[in-house]
């Protein structure tokens, strides 16, 4: 499970730092991927593979699995760290993600997730009131 928030820069030519902590929850070899809310999902390979499964299970006769399809796929690049445990974010993912120099990675669960520090603080200004009615609605009377 990822989880935890790190700020780390991106450099000009996409280079850009993995927390230790999150780089060896996802091995060697990984993806990287458009994600939803203008930000980059991260995968293991394991987690990827589970997902590609459900993924071909959806209807390609549906407009909509199509779109996402095509998104979610063209944008899939296969990276690995450097020595100094960088990855290099291809420039369609940069653009797609508004990386410019902050950054701000995120554990999500099952992935790892990066976002523009001016798109994240966005997101948590824009959610942070309904938060607890999202919870109420998820989770109905389920204790935490």
């Amino acid at each position: 499970m990822y989880m935890g928030e790190y700020h780390h820069n991106i450099d000009e030519k996409g280079r850009m730092i993995i927390p230790s902590k999150l780089r060896s929850e996802l091995g060697e070899k990984f993806i990287v991927t458009r994600g939803l809310e203008k930000c980059l999902y991260v995968y293991s390979i394991s987690e990827w593979e589970q997902i590609v499964g459900k993924l071909k299970t959806l209807p390609f006769t549906k407009k909509a699995a199509r779109t996402f399809i095509r998104s979610f796929f063209s944008g899939a690049v296969e990276c690995e760290f450097d020595k100094q445990g960088r990855i290099n974010i291809t420039s369609p993912l940069v653009s797609y993600a508004d990386l410019t120099q902050k950054c701000v990675v995120i554990g999500a669960n099952d992935r790892i997730e990066i976002w523009s520090e001016d798109n994240w603080n966005v997101f948590l200004d824009e959610s942070a009131n309904e938060i607890e009615d999202i919870a109420e609605n998820l989770f109905g009377d389920v204790d935490f």
